[in-house]
């Protein structure tokens, strides 16, 4: 520590003034000291060091700047390039190289809600484990601020996956925001000919999702609707954990211009979340890798 803080300050400095000055420490170094450890041969763990350290920056910068220690631990893992790389490892270069994960905030903008009369039954009852995708999809709508007034996002996700199969950005909260997302996420899975009679969309009581457009979309693919209880975000946590991670790794880290810009951003956001995006519940795989190996498993097993 002693030689890199020399090392930090000798060009405004120069060595033997600074070694002068910390002579007069607990941190005294003698000159002979410093240049027989400059001139000592760099050790394979520092060489290492370096090396595993560059690969943690360019893993971070490529995946928004907003893995901590623990996704970086798995994709430098998944990598295989350096063998096995110990989290501990991980953590004390990410802290030298002042490399640190993102926060998320816990806050949430309520919807309108539909009248209790008007809704469905709560078919989730706060359990998202599934076996299979398309058993149950997850739907929610969150609030961008831009410098020319609120935009609107609705998300469509699969409960197995993970994966963001619709959805839609524009500024206004009319029942087709809502509606938009649901159409995209049936005909992707409609065009990959994947059966979602029987599966479950559940939403909380936003009143987009209790519009009479939205209930024909999921009547017309045989899809069951259930809504949770009015004012409990507990009751579509799943749905709200995405609107927190789309917040804190992309929205909340810029200010916005206007809804183009979100449009654009959130396009190339789902991009990366579906297809690179290591998430902790999938024992850190990305969500379309997790939904491709079932397809295998189902073509294996026919």
């Amino acid at each position: 520590m002693i030689v890199r803080f020399i090392d930090d300050n000798r060009a405004q400095f120069g060595v033997e003034p600074i070694i002068g000055v910390l002579a007069t420490t607990s941190a005294k170094i003698a000159l002979s000291t410093y240049y027989a450890h400059k001139s000592r041969p760099e050790s394979a763990r520092s060489i290492r060091d370096k090396q595993i350290t560059r690969a943690l920056r360019r893993i971070f910068e490529d995946n928004y700047s907003c893995y901590g220690a623990r996704k970086l631990w798995a994709e430098i893992n998944r990598e295989g390039t350096f063998g096995h790389v110990a989290r501990c490892t991980v953590e004390r270069l990410m802290a030298a190289d002042g490399l640190a994960g993102i926060h998320r905030r816990k806050k949430k903008p309520s919807t309108r809600s539909a009248d209790a009369d008007q809704c469905p039954v709560d078919l989730v009852d706060r359990d998202f484990a599934v076996t299979a995708p398309n058993m149950l999809w997850v739907a929610d709508i969150t609030y961008i601020p831009t410098r020319v007034g609120w935009v609107y996002a609705a998300f469509v996700l699969d409960a197995y996956s993970r994966e963001i199969v619709g959805w839609q950005v524009t500024n206004h909260l009319r029942a087709s925001l809502a509606r938009d997302a649901l159409d995209m996420a049936l005909s992707a899975r409609l065009r990959d000919g994947e059966d979602v009679s029987g599966l479950i969309h559940h939403s909380d009581r936003g009143v987009q999702y209790r519009s009479i457009t939205y209930g024909e979309s999921l009547a017309e693919s045989k899809v069951v609707a259930s809504v949770g209880s009015r004012g409990d975000s507990y009751d579509n946590a799943m749905a709200e954990a995405l609107n927190s991670v789309f917040k804190a790794e992309l929205i909340d880290r810029r200010t916005w211009p206007a809804l183009t810009d979100v449009i654009v951003a959130t396009s190339k956001w789902i991009g990366w979340y579906n297809n690179r995006r290591l998430h902790s519940a999938l024992a850190h795989r990305p969500p379309k890798e997790v939904h491709q190996e079932w397809q295998k498993c189902q073509a294996y097993a026919a």
